[in-house]
């Protein structure tokens, strides 16, 4: 039998792709999808929805002409292979390492990714953008929108249908479909009438008794159009999509490039506005172990391909996403007015283990953040008690409703923020550095943050008792620090922080995780002879403001250190001080936050060392303040 020739090693663009003969592409799209597994078993990511869209990257990269045509991709979970095929193969094991790919689409990495993405449901409306830009230019390319059925769970992606459905902007909508929620079995007979309604005889004809029907009277005109309607909606089930105004075709069997081809060049060849082209794939294609996970090898660490056994860390402390779950079902068990909330996220906020105990009390509202938050708004309302468990960068696209919906309305909603701080492999867009300043803005909001898991669990029940106003508390990703964990939650006096060690030079004020980074540092500092206290906040609103006035009044140095933004938990305790006239009384304080500036993927590790984070720089900060090198002596004066 003859040995087939390697067809990836000679594409390095997609114009490479395009010079190949249909028949080659079976083979091409085979190796396409050993490369992703292979890559990925290398660095860990997101395997199974790229491993779904294989067959459609080929195609897409094949039949339209990018990167003059925009492709874009939403979220970008599914983006390896288009990656590998871009010019990017070289680099594919640098996926998600410091210095490496993004494991999402980046404009600033390639031109083939035409808009940059993580967060979902934003193709259509930055397809639609494009498209209008494309007219307004009097320009004539393509726009394509991917978008999984996942995402099309958020309102964003009907805002932008209904808005793109109103025009005559010409945009390509393809539905990747890989959980059969919405199609039908697809087989021959659906292919043949995909590719019989997107074929140019079939849009004329249409256009023709279109023509024919205006000269009807109108009740025959208006009964003639439903007919056509009703008929296609009947054999394609597109007749939501057609209400919004695009003309559906599909479904299509997104992994049959016989299918695949046809149906995406007479989409390409058409002139009418907005398209919509249904194709249904299965997540985890190709791969047996991914194809027989319950979540498809979504998101996966380091792992053997043959067995596909993953690679992941042991730690002898537990991880806080299932410290916080542990905790909510605890308080849950004691009372039974405590429900759950998540926006498509159950295992992400550990919530599915809530789900197990509480089917009933657990509502998974879909990628829907700022239904989310109203919807627990409204149960608020009613006397029970919601807990949103959100991601802190999942909670900014619910902004307005926490504020709208909660805080004027002072709905003692409960936010459970995981992903505090830096993150890691997902890089910036996944980092959660704003909560705790776009959070402490709003009058009459309790915020607490976790600095270790036994904490954690105190503000659960923190939260679960404070029925008078919305709270929220944060939490990072990843293992806690291995301290011995309550048997149960208590709440935590309101306001009120705790003081871990006494010293008389140096003050550090910690909110949040980095408590032990500032631990490491006060023992430094006292060997270097200056007495350190190290203080956990616990609270920034409301502030201890008798512990900040203590902290002033007795240190010459005091530091806040927090894993957010500028106009954060250090911007609360200097405003405290102003007001208090005790700026004016010779102390030195400096705020340690995250820097103004977006922090790229990286191991948490570097990109707190990055941030300037970390003990040493705790430690260089308090003797810069001191007018002390690093020797420990002051400096020499002119």
């Amino acid at each position: 039998m003859a040995i087939e020739t390697p067809l990836l090693d000679q594409i390095r663009e997609p114009a490479d792709l395009r010079a190949l003969q249909p028949k080659q592409l079976r083979q091409l799209a085979d190796e396409l999808r050993a490369e992703t597994i292979d890559a990925v078993s290398v660095t860990g990511g997101h395997l199974g929805a790229g491993l779904g869209v294989v067959e459609l990257t080929v195609a897409l990269h094949y039949i339209f002409d990018t990167p003059a045509d925009r492709l874009i991709w939403d979220v970008g979970h599914q983006c390896y292979p288009h990656k590998i095929l871009t010019g990017r193969r070289e680099r594919i094991r640098t996926l998600r390492q410091g210095g490496g790919l993004s494991g999402f689409t980046r404009r600033s990495e390639s031109v083939y990714d035409p808009f940059g993405a993580a967060h979902s449901s934003t193709s259509i409306s930055a397809g639609l953008g494009m498209a209008v830009a494309r007219d307004l230019a009097g320009k004539g390319h393509n726009v394509v929108s991917v978008i999984g059925d996942g995402s099309m769970s958020a309102g964003m992606a009907y805002e932008a249908m209904n808005n793109a459905g109103s025009m005559d902007s010409r945009l390509i909508v393809v539905l990747n479909d890989n959980d059969m929620s919405i199609a039908p079995p697809v087989g021959a007979m659906s292919a043949y009438l995909s590719r019989l309604i997107s074929s140019r005889s079939y849009r004329s004809l249409r256009h023709l008794m279109k023509d024919l029907a205006d000269k009807f009277p109108r009740p025959l005109k208006t009964a003639a159009m439903r007919a056509e309607e009703f008929a296609r909606g009947m054999v394609t089930g597109g007749t939501l999509f057609e209400e919004l105004g695009f003309f559906y075709v599909g479904p299509i069997d997104g992994h049959t490039l016989d299918h695949l081809l046809p149906g995406l060049k007479n989409v390409r060849d058409a002139t009418e506005g907005p398209i919509l082209v249904h194709c249904v794939t299965q997540k985890g294609k190709g791969y047996e172990p991914a194809e027989a996970a319950a979540d498809k090898y979504h998101g996966v660490a380091r792992f053997d391909v043959v067995t596909g056994a993953q690679a992941k860390p042991k730690s002898n402390a537990p991880n806080y996403t299932k410290v916080f779950a542990g905790a909510l079902v605890d308080q849950a068990a004691r009372d039974d007015r405590i429900v759950a909330v998540t926006a498509a996220m159950p295992s992400g906020t550990g919530l599915n283990l809530f789900a197990e105990r509480f089917p009933e009390r657990c509502f998974d509202v879909g990628i829907a953040e700022q239904h989310a938050v109203t919807f627990a708004a409204g149960l608020a309302t009613e006397g029970y008690k919601p807990f949103a468990a959100i991601y802190s960068t999942f909670l900014q696209r619910g902004y307005d409703q926490v504020v709208h919906d909660v805080a004027i309305q002072r709905l003692p909603v409960r936010f459970a923020i995981d992903r505090a701080g830096l993150v890691g492999a997902d890089g910036a867009t996944h980092a959660g550095a704003f909560d705790i300043a776009f959070l402490g803005c709003l009058p009459d909001f309790v915020l607490m943050a976790a600095a270790d898991e036994a904490e954690l669990v105190h503000m659960v029940a923190t939260a679960a008792a404070i029925d008078d106003r919305p709270s929220a508390f944060r939490y990072p990703r990843g293992d806690g620090v291995g301290i011995d964990m309550p048997e149960q939650g208590q709440p935590l006096p309101i306001g009120r922080g705790r003081v871990l060690r006494e010293g008389g030079k140096v003050a550090l004020l910690s909110y949040g995780g980095r408590l032990q980074e500032c631990l490491a540092a006060a023992e430094e500092l006292t060997a270097r002879g200056l007495s350190t206290t190290v203080a956990d906040a616990r609270f920034a609103k409301p502030l201890d403001e008798d512990l900040i006035r203590q902290l002033a009044a007795h240190h010459e140095v005091l530091l806040t250190i927090e894993e957010g933004s500028v106009g954060g938990f250090g911007s609360f305790v200097l405003q405290a001080l102003a007001t208090g006239g005790q700026l004016d009384a010779g102390l030195c304080i400096r705020p340690l936050v995250l820097p103004d500036r977006f922090i790229d993927h990286e191991k948490p590790e570097r990109q707190y060392e990055e941030a300037g984070l970390t003990r040493r720089h705790i430690v260089a900060t308090a003797l810069q303040a001191l007018g002390v090198d690093a020797a420990g002596e002051a400096p020499a004066r002119a």
